[in-house]
């Protein structure tokens, strides 16, 4: 790549931002929108494809745009993920039927894929080995700050304009980012090596990821985990994984080397990012069931705490960047798993009598806490493969958070369900008959304002001890999960120079 200007490099280092911002952004706030959604377009059954096509898509497109900026120009790659981005929020804004907007969904989750994979490699071949860490945190934050401004930002557009806007925003700030990075950064040159695409590897990748990753989406939801659907899925999963196998230890540039894992910073590095993704996002899911239903708060109280989650990730990441240098810091990835561990321990503790304070203090350390894990371990697998490999060490660890995150959550949604069903049920002889009836119609009832008005003295302490004994196997779960993510940063320690 030609040498960057300092005024160039600042301009793209904030237009691959807004690219990221936008991308993030959109995972988040297209929930407030889609009641009017439903309201405009009807297809109440397809509902919860809006977000799983989405999110589908892009876990796809992360590893495999990550191999081919290794082999082909990340800046052109890069400009191709924005565009797909933009027409597809076009597209989606523009929907007339829930079947077009879920189609432009998966268009959107394909260009968002290659954003966050690529922005990565964009700002690090940007940025010299000491800016690295500074210029990577400010991306990392960009995460923590988008869900702090998605859900409000998507009320106040569907309340005061149309939901069709929340898409339609994308397109100018989208097309100003790729305006931008087309003047500024300058393509890859050189080259004329033979590039050996591996097109089994991809779709027997691809068709893993899919199967896999729809099993905790569904499992549990719309269908048993145990079911023969889900079954089916599984063994998917499993016939995928083994033809991917085969294919990568017979190609000649294989799209994800399996002897990486043989790597232990590459294998702990992305091991201790699951293991934090999982804790993570399994708190920003179910934590609000608590705070509502077993402290018995509002939905904008709810809000403000789960706020905490944000700041800390966002607080964290910004803090570490001033600190480390472009190949990371094992201390602060033990640093972070450590106050990730320490933080979820104490979730142990919280009973319906537990203030919103201490609860906002847990949120901010262990949001404190993935912030440092997750920048620490980047910049770590980064370092540790070749500059040729740059694009598989940053979509993989990429990826490592999407899988980590999906099956949290969905392990713990269906521990959640589960346990919540069978301690009302045993509650049901001391709760009133027209309560139990509400309930049984609908569980969602549960966190409906008009139903707690109704609830007497003694039904709203049982209803609260319900959900919070419903809640504790699932804190069991995140506090288990978040000590692996412990261990796996300290046996990472073990395997960096000691000036690390």
């Amino acid at each position: 790549m030609r040498e960057t200007t300092s005024q160039n490099r600042s301009f793209i280092i904030v237009a691959a931002l807004l690219a990221l911002f936008l991308g993030a952004l959109d995972a988040l706030i297209v929930s407030a929108a889609m009641p009017s959604v439903v309201a405009d377009l009807g297809g109440l059954s397809l509902y919860s494809w809006v977000y799983s096509a989405y999110f589908l898509a892009r876990a796809v497109s992360l590893p495999v745009l990550g191999k081919l900026a290794d082999r082909y120009c990340a800046r052109t790659l890069f400009l191709f993920s924005i565009t797909v981005f933009m027409l597809a929020s076009f597209v989606a804004g523009a929907a007339p039927s829930m079947a077009v907007l879920i189609g432009a969904r998966v268009f959107q989750g394909v260009g968002a894929g290659g954003i966050f994979s690529l922005v990565y490699i964009v700002l690090s071949s940007v940025s010299s080995g000491g800016e690295r860490g500074k210029t990577l945190s400010l991306a990392s934050s960009v995460w923590g700050i988008s869900s702090i401004i998605g859900p409000t930002l998507g009320g106040f557009i569907v309340t005061y304009v149309s939901w069709r806007w929340i898409f339609f925003l994308n397109v100018p700030l989208g097309l100003a980012s790729l305006v931008i990075i087309r003047r500024c950064m300058q393509p890859r040159t050189g080259g004329g090596k033979k590039v050996h695409l591996d097109i089994a590897g991809i779709t027997c990748l691809s068709g893993f990821i899919l199967c896999f990753l729809t099993i905790f989406i569904v499992g549990g939801h719309n269908y048993p985990w145990f079911s023969s659907e889900i079954t089916g899925l599984g063994a998917m999963s499993l016939i995928f994984a083994v033809f991917f196998i085969v294919a990568e230890k017979r190609a000649v540039d294989p799209v994800l080397d399996l002897g990486f894992f043989a790597r232990p910073v590459f294998a702990l590095g992305n091991c201790a990012v699951f293991c934090a993704s999982f804790a993570i996002f399994a708190l920003f899911a179910y934590v609000p069931i608590f705070i509502e239903g077993a402290l018995a708060k509002t939905p904008m109280e709810v809000g403000v705490t789960m706020l905490a989650l944000s700041l800390g990730w966002s607080a964290g990441s910004l803090l570490l960047g001033r600190f480390v240098d472009g190949t990371g810091s094992g201390h602060a990835a033990v640093l972070g798993g450590l106050i990730l561990a320490g933080s979820t321990a104490a979730l142990l503790w919280l009973t319906p009598q537990t203030s919103l304070t201490v609860c906002f203090v847990v949120f901010i350390l262990a949001g404190f806490g993935m912030g440092f894990v997750t920048l620490s371990t980047l910049l770590l697998v980064q370092a540790d493969l070749s500059r040729t490999n740059l694009g598989v060490a940053t979509s993989f660890h990429q990826f490592s958070r999407t899988l980590g995150g999906t099956i949290g959550v969905g392990i713990c949604g269906g521990v959640v369900t589960t346990e919540l069903l069978q301690n009302l049920q045993a509650s049901s002889t001391m709760i009133p008959v027209a309560i139990v009836e509400l309930l049984d119609k609908s569980l969602e009832n549960l966190f409906r304002q008009e139903f707690r008005q109704i609830l007497d003295q003694q039904s709203e302490a049982l209803i609260a001890l319900a959900v919070s004994d419903a809640m504790l196997p699932v804190f069991r779960i995140i506090v288990a999960v978040s000590l692996l993510c412990f261990v796996c940063t300290l046996l990472l320690r073990s395997r960096v120079p000691a000036s690390k």
